[in-house]
């Protein structure tokens, strides 16, 4: 479901990005364009598609000041240890999030 124009609630979590385990929150879009987009786990034969197709329009949304977060309930170590050993999402530059408590 899209939520355009919505303001997103409170929140803070860790995320894998670059090769960095980063802390974000709403403050980190605050002001700006966010894309959040959810996807059900690592490691599964469907998300690697859609997730590297993003990592393909990721640079033409930057240049937007759109950034992107793709959330999952994973752990921020679980999305680095994807992200070292998958080609497909390998090539993101995104922010992936951890969401366990699936908030």
């Amino acid at each position: 479901m899209a939520l355009i124009n919505t303001p997103i609630k409170p929140f803070t979590a860790t995320a894998y990005k670059q090769g960095k385990f980063v802390e974000i929150s709403d403050a980190d879009v605050k002001g700006k364009w966010g894309v959040f987009f959810f996807y059900p786990a690592d490691f599964t034969f469907v998300c690697p598609t859609e997730l590297e197709d993003l990592a393909g329009i990721y640079p033409t949304l930057q240049g937007m000041d759109v950034e992107v977060f793709s959330v999952s309930t994973d752990t921020h170590f679980s999305h680095k240890a994807w992200h070292d050993t998958s080609p497909a999402i390998g090539k993101i530059d995104y922010y992936m999030v951890g969401d366990q408590s699936g908030t």
